[in-house]
C-alpha cells in the first residue's frame, strides 16, 4: 500500500522540534532509571514494550488496525535488529556521559552518512561536505581531548557508535515510508524488538519501589510519543531538511543537566559543539541542493 505525504516541510520541522524534545526526555529518564539501580536491558525492554499497547488502542479507536497490513516484514526485522543495536548504546552514552555531551556526539549523525554514502555507494564528496567532516572531526577531538579529559574515553566510543547506527536507522525509516504508514513502523519495531530484549529479563530484572516504576512507564510513554513524531517528520519532509531540528537536542539537555544534576558543559564541549553543529548543517545544506539538483534534472526535458 502506498502511501502519499499531505502536509509540508514546515510541518515536518515542528513535529521534529516535538519528537526531539520527547526523545530528550526520555534520555533523562533513562539516566534517571540508571542511577537508581534499574539494568539497561530493563530499561530498554519497558522503553518498548509500552509503546505496543499505546499505538494499538489509538489504532483500534481509530478502526486503523488495517494500516499494520504490511508486504515488507524483512525489512522491518532489520530495522528491530539495527534499531535494538542503536538503542543500546544510545543509552548507554547517556548513563556513561553528562547529557550535554552524549547528545552533542550523536549530533555526527550526518558525518557517518555522508561517509556511508562515499564508502558503500561511491556517492563523489566535494569540498562542501568534506569541509563539514574536516569541521565536525576537529569538534570530537576538541570535546574528546585524548588523554586531557574527563569525559571517559569509552562513553566517547558508544556515544559515536550509536551516532553511527542512528544514521543507518534514517535511510532504513525513510525507506519504510515509502510503503508503510508511520504508526505501523513504529508497532512493527517495537513488536519485535519486546522480545529480543525481553529474554534477557529473568537475568536482569530486580524489584522496584513505585517511584522506579513511574519512571519506567514515564520512559515508555515519552520515547513511544517521540519515535511516533520522528518517524512522521520522515515521511512528509526530507532527512537532509528535518534532522536539522535535532540540533535543538542540545538545550533540552543542557537544561535537564543544569537543572536535575547541576551540570554544565565543559569549556571544551562550548568549544568542540559549535563545530559540530556548523558541520552537520553544512552537509544538511548540501544534501538539499544536491535534492533539489537532481529533482530538476529528473523533470527537465
Amino acid at each position: 500500500m502506498s502511501a502519499s505525504p499531505h502536509h509540508g516541510p514546515g510541518a515536518a520541522l515542528i513535529i521534529r522540534v516535538l519528537g526531539v524534545f520527547a526523545l530528550s526526555t526520555t534520555i533523562l529518564l533513562v539516566k534517571l532509571c540508571g542511577e537508581r539501580g534499574i539494568h539497561l536491558t530493563e530499561i530498554m525492554f519497558w522503553r518498548q514494550f509500552t509503546t505496543v499497547p499505546i499505538v494499538g488502542v489509538w489504532l483500534w479507536r481509530t478502526n486503523s488496525l488495517g494500516t499494520l497490513r504490511t508486504d515488507r516484514f524483512p525489512a522491518h526485522l532489520r530495522r528491530a535488529v539495527f534499531g535494538m543495536m542503536a538503542m543500546t548504546f544510545v543509552f548507554g552514552s547517556a548513563q556513561m556521559l553528562p547529557l550535554a555531551e552524549a547528545q552533542t556526539l550523536a549530533f555526527t549523525g550526518p558525518f557517518f552518512a555522508t561517509l556511508l554514502a562515499m564508502i558503500i555507494l561511491k556517492e563523489k564528496v566535494g569540498w562542501w561536505r568534506w569541509t563539514g567532516l574536516l569541521l565536525g572531526f576537529g569538534g570530537i577531538l576538541i570535546i574528546a581531548r585524548p588523554g586531557h579529559s574527563d569525559i571517559p574515553p569509552l562513553g566517547v566510543a558508544i556515544g559515536l557508535t550509536a551516532a553511527f547506527l542512528v544514521a543507518l536507522l534514517s535511510i532504513m525509516i525513510k525507506d519504510l515510508n515509502r510503503t508503510d504508514r508511520p504508526l505501523a513502523i513504529v508497532f512493527w519495531f517495537s513488536l519485535l524488538s519486546s522480545p529480543m530484549v525481553g529474554a534477557f529479563l529473568p537475568f536482569t530484572m530486580t524489584a522496584h519501589d513505585a517511584e522506579s516504576w513511574w519512571l519506567l512507564l514515564a520512559l515508555g510513554i515519552t520515547g513511544a510519543i517521540g519515535q511516533i513524531l520522528l518517524t512522521l517528520a520522515l515521511r512528509y519532509g526530507a532527512v537532509s531538511a528535518v534532522i536539522v531540528m535535532d540540533y535543538s537536542g542540545l538545550i533540552w539537555a543542557t537544561l535537564y543537566g543544569w537543572l536535575v544534576w547541576d551540570q554544565v558543559p565543559t569549556r571544551s564541549t562550548w568549544f568542540g559543539a559549535p563545530l559540530i553543529i556548523a558541520a552537520g548543517l553544512i552537509i544538511a545544506w548540501r544534501e538539499h541542493r544536491l535534492a533539489r539538483t537532481r529533482a530538476a534534472l529528473s523533470v527537465a526535458p
